[in-house]
């Protein structure tokens, strides 16, 4: 006699490991996949245009505000750390290097993309949650319309435009933030402040923090979006995919973070 099967109304934790493993390799699958079709109609502008500008504006209206917020105590704090270890060992002005470099290498994009994640994430998996229980999504298939296409795709660019733009605000708000702390308050010469940034960076810096800004953009929006057009169909269902996507995205966040900087260290040692 065949065994009875799972009910799809069953807790993930009820349900066998090899299950559950079967399911998270699933889910990673059609992850990747919603991805790469949207990418596919990328060149197709005009039917994603118009949804492209709102998504940015309401992308550039959440996050920008709080990124700032973020940044200027964040560089604040860092140059207060550095400074007060610099001063021990002789070398105060070498704060302001320590600050942006940090702030260009690592802070501003992971900054950026967390404020993406969490602010405009949750609203797009919201939205597409709520397109989701309606039969919005069902109806444009049936309309001959990709709602990747039409949804994801604008969704993906938007996001990856903002984040690369938060990533420069990160530097500057972190700069200025320093710049008080380490030369208003500690005394340090604005020259001496940014000399040292400009004696440590480099162009290739600028262009990878860039590359993650706008990879992580993407990453944060596609997991939204994916979590959306998935959830269950029930407001508790839309709220436990909001939970979900802004769980994963860190995580991937996270994750790619560490890849393309040791890639990147690897090709590129840090001068010394």
């Amino acid at each position: 006699m065949a065994s009875p099967s799972l009910s799809p109304h069953r807790s993930l934790l009820d349900r066998p490991p090899l299950n559950r493993a079967h399911r998270g390799l699933v889910s990673t699958g059609e992850l990747f996949s919603v991805g790469l079709e949207g990418l596919r109609r990328t060149w197709d502008v005009k039917n994603w245009f118009w949804e492209f500008i709102d998504q940015f504006a309401f992308l550039a209206r959440v996050t920008t505000l709080p990124v700032i917020l973020v940044a200027l105590p964040l560089g604040a704090t860092v140059a207060l750390q550095v400074g007060d270890l610099a001063g021990q060992l002789g070398a105060q002005s070498a704060t302001g290097g320590a600050v942006i470099v940090g702030l260009v290498r690592e802070v501003a994009p992971m900054a950026a993309a967390l404020i993406i994640a969490g602010a405009g994430g949750s609203a797009m998996t919201a939205d597409m949650g709520a397109r989701n229980i309606r039969d919005e999504l069902a109806a444009m298939e049936v309309m001959g319309v990709n709602p990747v296409h039409r949804l994801v795709t604008p969704r993906m660019w938007a996001a990856s435009i903002v984040s690369m733009m938060l990533a420069s605000l990160v530097i500057m708000s972190g700069a200025v933030g320093g710049f008080v702390f380490n030369v208003l308050l500690q005394g340090v010469t604005p020259g001496a402040y940014f000399d040292g940034a400009l004696g440590m960076l480099r162009v290739s810096d600028l262009f990878v923090t860039l590359l993650k800004a706008w990879l992580f953009g993407l990453i944060a929006a596609l997991v939204a979006c994916h979590k959306g057009m998935n959830c269950e169909l029930s407001p508790v269902g839309v709220g436990r995919a909001v939970n979900q996507a802004t769980v994963v995205a860190f995580m991937l966040v996270f994750a790619f973070n560490y890849i393309i900087t040791t890639i990147y260290y690897l090709a590129y040692p840090p001068e010394v």
